[in-house]
């Protein structure tokens, strides 16, 4: 059965000579894996150039009943980023998503309102003039509500901690080590207030960004089986470090 969907890249990884592994986002199917030969002609209908991290794209396969990995039959852009792959700060961030997004979403089924927030996010990361640098961390931080362990604030204190096991806040110090403490809970709140259209407003230090961003990373890990350390992680802070 021909099935076509829109589909964001997420990562690439050589097969041989002729051929690599996309694993992609795919709105009607989830994460799918696909095996792309190299086109050696421009006028094939599967161009694979596109396959960039975050590439949004049309794709149409044939569905596999027996497993294995599937041969697109046509590909073409979806979405074409105007600024994204020549701004280098927009650049190191989604190569940080792109690894992140590949990790955290691997075993997720089709859900097209995460697929729709995915796309959404990267079109307005793309259009973004100011605040760049904290994209990331609100959408990361909103991602989580599709993933089932979205904080809640709604006992939210200046005094309280966040339970980092139980995603709440608590005024008792939790029985286990995965909290934070009420300096750092502060910033919890503030995220989830925080979207791409309004992330110019906040204003942190680059120190404070490096511990946000190491929270939300020790967050997924203690919510997804097996989440790694990313190498693409210090490739984010040299960038952003580099234009202080």
């Amino acid at each position: 059965m021909l099935q076509t969907s829109h589909a964001i890249v997420l990562n690439v990884i050589r097969y041989n000579d002729e051929s690599f592994i996309a694993n992609v986002l795919t709105e009607t199917d989830g994460y799918v894996s696909f095996l792309v030969r190299r086109a050696k002609s421009g006028r094939s209908k599967v161009q694979h150039a596109l396959f960039q991290p975050l590439q949004q794209i049309e794709i149409s396969w044939e569905r596999k009943t027996g497993g294995g990995l599937s041969h697109p039959k046509q590909v073409h852009a979806a979405f074409n980023y105007s600024d994204l792959p020549f701004d280098p700060a927009k650049r190191a961030i989604a190569l940080y998503l792109a690894e992140f997004l590949s990790h955290a979403l691997r075993n997720e089924p089709a859900q097209p309102l995460l697929f729709e927030y995915v796309a959404t996010a990267l079109q307005l990361l793309d259009h973004s003039r100011s605040g760049v640098q904290n994209f990331h961390l609100t959408f990361l931080l909103h991602l989580t509500r599709f993933l089932g362990f979205l904080p809640d604030d709604s006992t939210y204190s200046m005094t309280s901690r966040f339970d980092m096991q139980n995603g709440v806040f608590s005024t008792s110090t939790p029985t286990h080590n995965h909290f934070l403490s009420p300096q750092d809970s502060e910033f919890i709140p503030q995220l989830l207030r925080m979207s791409p259209k309004n992330m110019h407003l906040y204003k942190f230090t680059r120190a404070q960004r490096r511990q946000i961003l190491d929270i939300i990373n020790q967050y997924y890990r203690l919510h997804l089986p097996n989440f790694p350390e990313l190498k693409s992680l210090e490739v984010l802070n040299a960038v952003f470090d580099a234009a202080q």
